[in-house]
């Protein structure tokens, strides 16, 4: 059965609504300051903060950057369903430096508690990190499969902790003053609206999963087998050529290993000449925010779309796991 995106929330250091936030992103703001910790090597390590007010902490932190993003999705639907919508929210893999306790258990009873309703019983979390986006799209296709009418995909992470940074920093992997080959630590919220595709609509055509052995903290020679394998199995399942995507956005957040992994993947999987295939990489405005982030690229899209400033009708979604998870979606704007 073919689903679409229908409708995003947002809430970002740039912005703390979906329109914002987009608006915010296209004008190339970012918020990206100095943070209260230090690295190693004695440089402010650089971030960009959800301004939260009255600041809150750890899993209340989480709550609260969800709550306006699946409130914004539940306005897109109509009120005698809105009881009715399953909410699965990505959360960081349980293996992270740093991961917000208490996450785990009873966290979706209290998010829905906070946006004012009652949890449905397919709700869940997705514990994979950044892709666990993409898993949360094919269970939620596999329950609007099954009968449900819509479903939201939601996400909320923050590497804005200390322990986190610190094992990052280890591996000088933060962006530093004088470490340019690192990424800017972030935090958001975000969430999308998942029902049967519709014109106006950002239907998923293809899904695709793989593993890449030699992962970003593996010493292995990197040939991107795992992204390719996941954009060979997306576009498989789509049935399109690479050549028909009009645009790729990915998760690249500004480590040198994941821009050469795109780029290696790109010319093995490309096979026909284009001249012109943008990639965007939005963690350029946000930092990077783990599970957070494709939720947020999928609502990207949706408002590139909608607007009529995305290069084409036809996206592919990319992201990788530091553990070597990869995950592919195929989508293309209806309407």
């Amino acid at each position: 059965m073919s689903v679409a995106v229908l409708a995003c929330g947002m809430t970002t250091p740039i912005g703390l609504t979906g329109p914002a936030a987009c608006a915010a992103l296209r004008a190339r703001y970012d918020n990206f300051a100095d943070t209260r910790f230090i690295s190693h090597s004695g440089d402010w390590i650089i971030g960009a903060e959800v301004p939260l007010d009255p600041p809150r902490r750890g899993r209340e932190r989480l709550i609260e950057m969800l709550r306006g993003p699946i409130r914004e999705c539940l306005a897109a639907v109509p009120p005698p369903e809105a009881a009715n919508v399953p909410v699965l929210i990505c959360v960081a893999e349980k293996d992270r430096p740093g991961r917000t306790r208490g996450i785990d258990e009873g966290f979706v009873e209290d998010v829905m508690r906070a946006v004012g309703m009652a949890p449905h019983a397919e709700s869940r979390t997705i514990a994979y990190g950044r892709v666990g986006g993409a898993v949360a799209m094919r269970d939620a296709r596999d329950l609007i499969a099954k009968g449900a009418k819509y479903v939201i995909v939601a996400g909320a992470d923050s590497l804005l902790v200390g322990e986190s940074l610190s094992a990052y920093d280890r591996q000088d992997r933060v962006l530093t003053a004088s470490n340019s080959n690192g990424f800017a630590a972030g935090e958001a919220g975000a969430a999308v609206l998942v029902g049967p595709a519709a014109a106006g609509g950002l239907t998923l055509l293809g899904l695709g999963f793989a593993r890449e052995e030699a992962h970003v903290t593996s010493g292995q020679p990197l040939r991107a087998d795992g992204l390719v394998a996941a954009m060979r199995a997306g576009l498989g399942e789509a049935g399109i050529d690479f050549s028909a995507v009009d645009y790729r956005i990915s998760d690249l957040s500004g480590e040198q290993y994941y821009f050469k992994e795109a780029a290696l993947a790109m010319t093995r999987v490309l096979r026909k000449r284009k001249e012109q295939m943008d990639i965007w990489h939005p963690v350029d405005g946000f930092g990077h925010t783990g599970a957070a982030v494709l939720p947020l690229i999928l609502g990207i899209c949706l408002t590139a779309g909608r607007k009529g400033y995305a290069p084409g009708p036809t996206v592919m979604a990319q992201t990788a796991d530091d553990d070597g998870r990869r995950g592919v979606m195929i989508l293309r704007m209806e309407g």
